[in-house]
């Protein structure tokens, strides 16, 4: 072993019994979701909403939406009162909102394995989860490369040690080593048996979502899961104005059976959707009207969630944007028009363009994040790791993002008012030229009263020099790195880990390895 890796392995070890020692006391407290102590931005005046809806409303009825191979579907919406002409759906706005409204739950908990970690999604809650999706990961070390099943279990682990994030996430990267018809089994176990936090359930086809509910029922019951919501899929539409049916097909099965959708068109502006602001918020509030009603046709009071993830585009190259001020626009939008229905949003997170974890990164996701509170956004997806435009999975950027969450989990608790807060015995302590560093106000609080730097250097620059110059992207490496080290797997009964193994063997052998 090199000098160099010897010094960063010493890094990674250093202080780790400290640190298990004080997780396993109690010392920190981890909240399983954020309330928002602030008031959700109002970006658009009633005038503007209601002129939103005339367009939707418009777009619903002369224009109408696609639904691809799916007669079930076609029969539901027809049956509530839509105009079905082969495949188009034309149908009012009014009538879709009455659906919704009358029946979609304004807020639900998902219930975690560890019951101390399910979450309420809607209302002034906020819970943040691992990005989704990317078949690339990076780290320092090893560059950009396909996911493994390796990588994917590492995620679910760093994402179960984080005091940041609140949720174990989905297909936090695609491990392109297993078979494409086999992969969710092993995805679905990772998060059931590495992590006890609530998780998102396969959504490439309806019988793998079928799969993923009755791995929920080994761990949680038939009739608890009958009940309650333990698992949420993630249902895109097929933007422009259509929905196809491998969505759909999973659709079905999460609200038949009682589990969670987060309704998401996914939209780069000027491609998918006009270019323009207001036009990808209307068609988003369109999409995601007639995929929710769905849910509350095929199971009344069913959890759902309006979602939006909406991108811009370079009008030179087509290239898609994130992390600029049209998408923080159309999100604050979209989360007016989600508390206008009553119903929980989905949007925003860490997200941005750049193929690294550089001031790009940064920047790009902090402007996501921060106009992501400031929207009042329910269930946050891509909060952490999101490299690449979603292509890729970052180690370093993980760790990153996890650490800028803490800051933003702080703006969400607002100003204390209390007369504690104001401090007035201090002030009569300390009086005119003082200094408050040993006041006895500023002892009682100096272990909460601000969080703290987290992974940012703010020794002085001699310091920091003789420490080896290190930068923010080396510091997370070694966080991620020591994270792995801590990691020990949440318990859960033999028997049901039997139950899970045997289930996803049964299933496996039932069917030929593929690769679709």
């Amino acid at each position: 072993m090199e000098k160099g890796e010897e010094e960063g392995l010493g890094r990674v070890r250093r202080g780790r019994a400290h640190r298990v020692a004080a997780r396993k006391e109690g010392s920190k407290q981890v909240k399983p979701y954020l309330t928002r102590k602030i008031e959700p931005y109002n970006l658009l005046s009633e005038e503007e909403l209601e002129k939103v809806e005339l367009y939707a409303d418009r777009i619903l009825w002369e224009v109408g939406l696609e639904i691809t191979d799916h007669p079930f579907s076609l029969d539901l919406l027809r049956g509530a009162g839509a105009k079905v002409e082969g495949t188009r759906v034309r149908c009012e706005g009014a009538m879709l909102r009455e659906i919704i409204r009358g029946s979609a739950p304004r807020e639900f908990t998902q219930h975690a394995r560890n019951p101390e970690k399910s979450v309420v999604i809607g209302g002034k809650n906020t819970v943040f989860v691992p990005a989704y999706g990317p078949p690339f990961v990076r780290d320092l070390e090893k560059g950009r490369r396909y996911a493994s099943m390796e990588d994917f279990s590492n995620f679910v682990k760093l994402a179960y040690m984080s005091e940041s994030l609140h949720h174990s996430g989905g297909t936090v990267c695609e491990p392109v080593d297993l078979p494409v018809n086999k992969r969710h089994f092993d995805m679905v176990y990772a998060h059931l048996r590495y992590s006890d936090r609530p998780f998102l359930g396969s959504v490439t086809a309806g019988e793998r979502a079928q799969d993923t509910v009755e791995m929920a029922k080994i761990v949680f019951g038939s009739d608890f899961v009958d009940k309650n919501c333990v698992v949420v899929g993630l249902i895109n539409a097929n933007s422009p104005l259509g929905f196809d049916k491998t969505m759909l097909d999973a659709l079905c099965v999460y609200a038949e059976n009682n589990q969670g959708c987060l309704v998401s068109p996914f939209v780069v502006g000027g491609a998918m959707s006009p270019a323009s602001v207001i036009g990808i918020v209307t068609q988003t509030y369109v999409e995601v009207m007639l995929g929710m009603a769905l849910t509350q046709l095929v199971r009344r009071g069913s959890p759902v969630v309006f979602g939006s993830f909406a991108s811009t585009m370079s009008m030179q190259s087509g290239a898609p944007i994130f992390g600029m001020a049209e998408s923080s626009l159309v999100q604050m939008g979209v989360s007016q028009l989600a508390r206008r229905l009553g119903v929980p949003c989905r949007s925003g997170g860490g997200l941005c363009t750049s193929k690294i974890a550089d001031g790009q990164a940064c920047y790009e996701a902090s402007n996501t994040l921060n106009a992501t509170l400031m929207s009042g956004v329910n269930f946050v997806l891509h909060s952490a790791g999101w490299l690449e435009g979603g292509l890729s999975m970052g180690y370093e950027k993980f760790m990153m993002d996890n650490d800028q969450l803490r800051n933003v989990a702080r703006l969400a608790e607002g100003v204390d008012t209390s007369d504690e807060s104001f401090a007035f015995d201090a002030f009569e302590e300390v009086g005119p030229g003082g200094h408050f560093l040993g006041s006895l106000h500023t002892r009682r609080h100096f272990e909460t009263a601000f969080i703290g730097p987290g992974l940012s250097d703010v020794n002085s620059y001699e310091q920091w020099k003789e420490e080896g110059e290190r930068d923010m992207l080396s510091r997370a490496h070694d966080a991620w790195k020591r994270s792995l080290l801590e990691y020990e797997r949440p318990f859960m009964d033999e028997g049901i880990d039997e139950g899970l193994k045997d289930f996803m063997g049964r299933r496996k052998a039932s069917m030929p390895d593929r690769e679709y």
